[in-house]
Formats: C-alpha cells, sequence, structure tokens
C-alpha cells in the first residue's frame, strides 16, 4: 500500500514490449520480485492472443485495457476504459490506474518510489517520457545516443533478450551497467548499423501531401518510429504516416506481422505536438486502433492499404475542422 492507495495481489505483469513498458515492468518488478514478466504489444491483445496469460491477478501496463485482470496501468488516451467498463471492472475488484502522464513507466515510478528504491532509473526517465510523449529534441534524436539505440533492441519476439534486460534494469545501478553488458551492446551496435539503411529507405520512400508525410515501409523488413520521418522532412509536414509489415503478415508469424500505420505529429516543429488529433485517423477504420492523440497506430483494414491511404489523405485535407485539437 502507498498512502490511500490499495494495490492487489499479482503473480504476472504484461507489459509492452517497447522501451516504456520496460521500464514500467521494471518498476512493478521491484513491487513484485516473484512476478512472472510477459512483454507483448497491442494488437495481439486485442487480437486475444494473449488471453491465456490475463487473470485476475495480472496487471497490464502500457497496453489495452483488459477486463480479465485484477490491475490496469497506462497513460494512453484511447486505451482508457469508459465509465461503464471501469465500474464494472473496480466492483468485482478491479484497480484502474490511468493518468495521462508522459509514460506509463512515469506513472508506475510516481507510484512507488516512495516505497522501493528506484534511483538506478532516475537517469534513464526523463528520455523514457520524452520518446514517448513526443518531447525529444531533434538534436537528442540525430545525436542518437545510448537510450536510443537501446529503445531500438526492443522486440517482443525475442523473449530471452526482453528477459535479460529486464533482469539488468531490475538490479543495475545506473545507464552504464545496461549499456555494457555484452550482449546489449552487441544488439545496440547492431541497432546503430541498422538506423543507417533505415534512413536511406525512408529518403527513397517518403512522400509529402499536403504537409503529411507518407513513408511506404511495407514489405521492407524495416521499421521506424516517426521521429525518423519527421527528422528527414524538417519544417515541410507537420505530421507523418508510417507503413509497417507485410501484404502477406499475418498476427501468428512475429517475423512477418500484417500491414498496419502509424502517425506521430512533428515534434521538431514549434507547437508541432498539439495541433491535431491523429487518433482520429488511427480509429477511422480499425476500431482497435488508437494511442496518443500525437502517436497512435492502427491494423490496415479492408479493402486495403490503398484505400485506406486515400481515405486518410482526405481527411487530413480537411483537419483544420475535423482533426484540430480545440
Amino acid at each position: 500500500m502507498t498512502g490511500d492507495v490499495m494495490f492487489p495481489e499479482i503473480h504476472r505483469i504484461v507489459a509492452d514490449s517497447d522501451l516504456d513498458g520496460m521500464c514500467a515492468a521494471a518498476v512493478l518488478l521491484k513491487a513484485y520480485p516473484t512476478a512472472e514478466v510477459v512483454f507483448g504489444h497491442a494488437a495481439i491483445l486485442r487480437a486475444g492472443m494473449l488471453d491465456d496469460v490475463i487473470d485476475s491477478k495480472t496487471v497490464t501496463v502500457d497496453l489495452p485495457f483488459h477486463p480479465a485482470s485484477g490491475w490496469y496501468l497506462d497513460h494512453h488516451l484511447t486505451n482508457k476504459p469508459n465509465e461503464a467498463e471501469e465500474e464494472e471492472f473496480t466492483q468485482r475488484g478491479g484497480v484502474v490506474h490511468w493518468e495521462h502522464t508522459p509514460s506509463a513507466a512515469r506513472l508506475a515510478y510516481e507510484l512507488f518510489k516512495h516505497q522501493f528504491d528506484l534511483k538506478h532509473l532516475e537517469e534513464i526517465m526523463p528520455m523514457v517520457d520524452a520518446l514517448d510523449s513526443g518531447g525529444i529534441t531533434r538534436k537528442d534524436f540525430l545525436d542518437d545516443g545510448p537510450i536510443l539505440q537501446l529503445s531500438r533492441t526492443l522486440s517482443s519476439t525475442d523473449n530471452a533478450y526482453m528477459q535479460h534486460l529486464l533482469q539488468l534494469f531490475t538490479t543495475c545501478t545506473g545507464l552504464g551497467d545496461i549499456t555494457n553488458d555484452e550482449l546489449i551492446a552487441e544488439r545496440m551496435k547492431v541497432a546503430q548499423d541498422e538506423r543507417i539503411d533505415a534512413v536511406k529507405l525512408v529518403q527513397e520512400r517518403t512522400e509529402i501531401i499536403d504537409r503529411l508525410a507518407i513513408c511506404r515501409l511495407d514489405d521492407s523488413g524495416i521499421r521506424s518510429n516517426g521521429y525518423l520521418i519527421t527528422a528527414h522532412v524538417g519544417d515541410k509536414a507537420d505530421a507523418c504516416c508510417v507503413v509497417h509489415g507485410y501484404s502477406d503478415g499475418d498476427l501468428s508469424t512475429p517475423e512477418r506481422p500484417p500491414l498496419s500505420a502509424s502517425f506521430y505529429a512533428n515534434s521538431f516543429i514549434q507547437n508541432g505536438q498539439d495541433r491535431y488529433d491523429l487518433s482520429k485517423l488511427a480509429t477511422a477504420f480499425d476500431p482497435h486502433g488508437g494511442g496518443h492523440a500525437n502517436a497512435c497506430g492502427c491494423r490496415i483494414q479492408p479493402p486495403g492499404l490503398d484505400s485506406n491511404l486515400n481515405d486518410w489523405i482526405e481527411m487530413w485535407k480537411n483537419r483544420e475542422t475535423t482533426l484540430r485539437i480545440k
């Protein structure tokens, strides 16, 4: 218990597989040192592929709301349970912690910082917040420091690596303990090299339509967040749409995921963050799409990618009346 807040009995932590989810899981593991940690991502949770590991003694963090869990901890606007869902959840003993924090890790950190020694995370937390909320500067991004490189090594398809990294996060005394680990350093070097290839591909496959940068990385095997695209286009775009995955992909084959799109505001331009609600694009066709207003995503829906893109472009053209944040 922290203050007047009661925390439920937990035997499993289910977290997103990005850096935010990793750090949130590390905080929760301090509070529940015997808990099993399972890493996933929003699409497989919404597809029911994590149902068998989520029960009343599970905390889900940095992921969409799951009614079978016992504790829900998140900060994404579109993931927040509605009033009826929350009431039903809490009436059967569930606990909801949803706050508009810059990261889920920050929410977990604030909940437990007075109860456990989390000083080893203080160095990394500002960058985790910045990465997840779009607050990173263009200089920090272009410098590609160790935290950025580390963030690109995480993957829900490599559980052994994720568990190794989690162990380091819960036992280290600082960032250097993590980045000096032989396996981590090796993966960070790969991530550094892959970014060089990604930059070339982004330059080749990005088109700007009415200040929306569209980057087609589908069927390339390369993934990128919005920072790489907006850093490339500079002040020529207010937002970007990045297409990932494979035209013949499926959620059951993690090495070949299905087509998806991510939307990001251009945080590198003045007042670029809070101008448009991009989650309206992410939820236009995919009922399970969403995220933040300035960073969100969805899976490509029938009749297909070209149709989805054309409709998003039309919505974007009317952005001042339909997407503008008031």
